[in-house]
């Protein structure tokens, strides 16, 4: 398709009932010739940055690699295999803050690199964390600056671990000292978020009622902006339109058996899948959606709850996780905390691979993104923080060198790692908490 200098505005929306549906980045967004198309692919190259929280550390003697590359990949890390060349594992980052050790200050230290203050009460205190940061500038140019997401959605309040207050560790996002972010653990209302136009529960109800779908309310908009596009552009917005449909298709199945279900999860969300690993799919496509759509560069997802005593039978772990990982050196207690990192991992892995086969202009979603997977405590048995478990996920537009495993000389604050990750996607700040540099060797120069 020819483009002139007349091009099809980035934030263009199919508005229908009660709803708004962003767009892919498409060629027609980006003039031919011209300098915009350089300041529009260079905008895009790398401006979103997620975060995925995987709770109680990990059994390092299955997650450590044997070598400096991913040829030969642990066994934790085995599901990994089809995205290898996209991700980088970081051993060595500590975070001396999180300290005296607790999973309250594991959660609230991950993207902070702060120490929590010991409270019980609502005088709690951390600090602004990485991806508000992010938010601050990325978050400028979407609908939404960032995206809080998480598996469990807890209302538990007062004191949760050690007399620290439950807020540290419900919340993965701050975006000040005293203002932690409520993640959202239900797909409905994700799905609304990022593509009603919002409003109470009741409006929402009414909106919902108004219209089957939200694709069919964009129906009269879509056809006339097909007009205007060539053949590239609308088999990538049809693409987009069959996986939010197929998003939606899930929700609702969920929702009807969980009407259905006698015995209802209390580790979940009612309304959302009976399997834990169908919720975390889908909450990870609804990631893919928010991305691709430029509804938000910034997301945070909270694979579950320090403390948690999910159980994982569809993997053989009917012993829940939490009393697991204080093992005291048990061999089978070690092997099942590893099932669980394994599968932790593989469910990354299943979203990675969404992102690389997911196209827009200039390559994939994985291509235009970077991820930091990991977590905020290192063994649990001993609830240390030391050579915490990391992996830092991205494309070729950050240059980012895959397939490798970065060792430390010696142990390095996470807040390094952090500060790397910002500058990378063009938020430039000089220091974050406890910094001392950047981590040198993840991205060619």
């Amino acid at each position: 398709m020819f483009l002139t200098k007349k091009s099809l505005p980035r934030r263009t929306l199919l508005r229908g009932a009660g709803a708004s549906l962003a767009l892919p980045l498409l060629d027609a967004m980006i003039p031919s010739r011209t300098a915009q198309a350089a300041t529009v692919a260079s905008d895009t190259s790398l401006r979103r940055l997620g975060y995925v929280y995987m709770p109680m550390g990990c059994d390092d003697t299955r997650w450590m690699l044997p070598g400096e590359t991913l040829d030969e990949l642990s066994p934790i890390l085995q599901p990994l295999a089809p995205v290898r060349d996209n991700v980088c594992v970081i051993s060595g980052l500590e975070l001396r803050n999180a300290y005296p050790g607790t999973h309250a200050t594991s959660n609230a230290a991950f993207l902070s690199a702060a120490t929590a203050k010991r409270t019980e009460s609502t005088d709690y205190y951390l600090g602004t964390t990485a991806d508000q940061i992010a938010a601050q500038q990325l978050g400028l140019r979407t609908q939404l600056p960032s995206l809080e997401m998480a598996m469990d959605l807890l209302s538990i309040v007062g004191q949760c671990d050690n007399g620290y207050a439950c807020v540290y560790q419900n919340n993965l996002s701050w975006s000040s000292p005293t203002t932690p972010l409520p993640a959202e653990a239900h797909p409905r209302l994700v799905f609304e978020t990022l593509f009603g136009e919002g409003g109470t529960t009741k409006e929402r109800q009414e909106q919902l009622a108004r219209r089957k779908s939200l694709l069919d309310s964009v129906a009269a908009d879509l056809a006339q902006l097909n007009r205007q596009l060539g053949t590239g552009d609308r088999n990538k917005i049809q693409d987009y339109l069959d996986s939010a449909r197929e998003v939606e298709r899930r929700i609702e199945q969920a929702e009807r058996q969980t009407k259905e279900s006698p015995l209802p999860d209390l580790d979940r969300p009612e309304g959302v899948p009976a399997d834990y690993g169908d919720h975390a799919k889908l909450m990870f496509d609804l990631q893919v959606l928010a991305l691709q759509g430029d509804v938000t560069r910034v997301i945070t997802f909270q694979l579950a709850r320090e403390t948690s005593n999910r159980t994982y039978p569809q993997i053989g772990v009917s012993e829940p996780h939490h009393p697991l990982t204080h093992h005291g050196n048990n061999p089978e207690k070690i092997a099942k905390v590893a099932k669980i990192n394994q599968y932790h991992v593989s469910l990354f892995s299943y979203f990675l691979k969404r992102l690389k086969e997911t196209r827009e202009a200039g390559g994939s979603l994985l291509d235009h993104s970077l991820y930091l997977y990991g977590s905020g405590m290192g063994n649990p048995n001993v609830h240390d923080h030391q050579n915490l478990p990391i992996i830092v996920a991205g494309g070729a537009a950050g240059k980012m060198r895959g397939g490798r495993h970065i060792q430390l000389d010696k142990p390095g604050p996470l807040a390094n790692l952090h500060l790397t990750l910002l500058n990378k996607v063009g938020v430039n700040v000089d220091a974050f908490a406890d910094s001392t540099g950047h981590v040198h060797g993840l991205f060619d120069i």
